[in-house]
């Protein structure tokens, strides 16, 4: 796993995702509630506070809760919500600890079917059904993993030439047809309620 990604627009963040597991999983975690760049450029700023060039499971899953929220929480704070966050991704380091020795590729190095790696994503702290989805599309489509049926078992984030998540940036261009295609989503959303809201009055 080498490539360039270009989530966070900012290029030494976007270097760490494209080559660093970790760093990626961690930024799709905190893909939730921010703006996506503020969210992949997370895993950069940790690593720099930790005087590190990569993330490493082991460190942060043992590392001291306490200093590890303040860590997260120095301004600029690395979420919106340092506290909670820095809780999900000392369990999401110490389940990969657990399970695959603290190396997240391990995740998908051996996953027989796109289905196993969902499961296996699905089975990770902080990781929903949605969210394991998206970045089952980003390993397809950015970074080169891709069990068999990997785009069914990713679902509409895995069609080709879509342009529903991060796992279709791949520049500012692909980046604003995504950014028009969530404010579609949402304003269709207000629609249906604000349409369910009169039917029952």
């Amino acid at each position: 796993m080498d490539v360039t990604l270009h989530l966070a627009q900012q290029p030494e963040a976007d270097e760490l995702l494209g080559r660093s597991p970790l760093a990626a999983l961690v930024g799709m975690l905190l893909d939730q509630q921010i703006p996506m760049e503020w969210a992949f450029a997370g895993p950069y700023a940790i690593a720099q506070r930790m005087g590190a060039d990569d993330l490493d499971a082991h460190e942060i899953a043992a590392y001291d809760p306490e200093a590890f929220a303040a860590l997260l929480a120095t301004k600029p704070a690395v979420h919106r919500y340092p506290g909670s966050m820095a809780k999900r991704i000392q369990q999401l380091c110490q389940y990969l600890v657990e399970h695959y020795d603290g190396d997240a590729a391990a995740l998908w190095k051996d996953a027989a079917s796109g289905t196993e790696l969902l499961s296996r994503l699905n089975a990770l702290p902080g990781y929903g059904t949605q969210k394991s989805r998206i970045f089952l599309a980003l390993l397809g489509k950015q970074l080169g993993v891709r069990p068999q049926g990997w785009r069914e078992a990713a679902g509409t984030y895995g069609d080709p030439d879509s342009f529903r998540s991060v796992a279709d940036i791949t520049g500012p261009e692909s980046l604003a047809k995504v950014r028009a295609h969530k404010q579609e989503l949402k304003a269709a959303a207000k629609a249906a309620k604000g349409s369910g809201k009169s039917a029952d009055t």
